[in-house]
């Protein structure tokens, strides 16, 4: 399966009293990767895309391991495990990845439930056939390609 790849930095005010980075900041990274995602599907001519809105309607997150500050930042990956008519759902795991002979570090896997959102009538809209066929190529299909953009 194709995933996104985000390098999200970590800040100084992500850690809480206990020297680690806080449950609700983890939410702020799947944002930041949830948005550098969709905003991707953004056509060079400004065509229809999730630029024109959605909302989150559910998260669902599990917390592995504690993750303390430092200077590089973490990978979230991000990748579609369920595609509706007018929602979806993102899959994402927060982690450091197998390098120099260190294992794969994983510190969350969560969900999001996606619905596009028209902003002018104030109600949600289906998924067009564009945002399909790019969201498609990140769905979860069993193989382990992965697309660093």
């Amino acid at each position: 399966m194709a995933r996104h790849l985000y390098q999200c930095p970590l800040r100084w005010a992500d850690m809480d009293a206990f020297g680690h980075v806080n449950n609700v900041v983890f939410l702020r990274y799947l944002e930041e990767a949830r948005i550098d995602f969709m905003f991707r599907l953004r056509p060079e001519g400004g065509g229809p895309s999730f630029a024109g809105g959605s909302v989150v309607a559910r998260h669902e997150i599990d917390y592995l391991r504690p993750l303390v500050h430092r200077h590089a930042p973490v990978t979230v990956e991000s990748w579609v495990t369920r595609l509706r008519a007018a929602s979806l759902t993102i899959a994402y795991e927060v982690k450091d990845p197998e390098t120099d002979g260190r294992p794969e570090e994983v510190y969350v896997r969560a969900s999001t439930v996606v619905v596009p959102y028209d902003l002018q009538a104030r109600r949600p809209r289906r998924i067009t056939a564009y945002e399909r066929e790019y969201l498609e190529k990140y769905r979860d299909d069993g193989s382990s390609e992965t697309l660093a953009v």
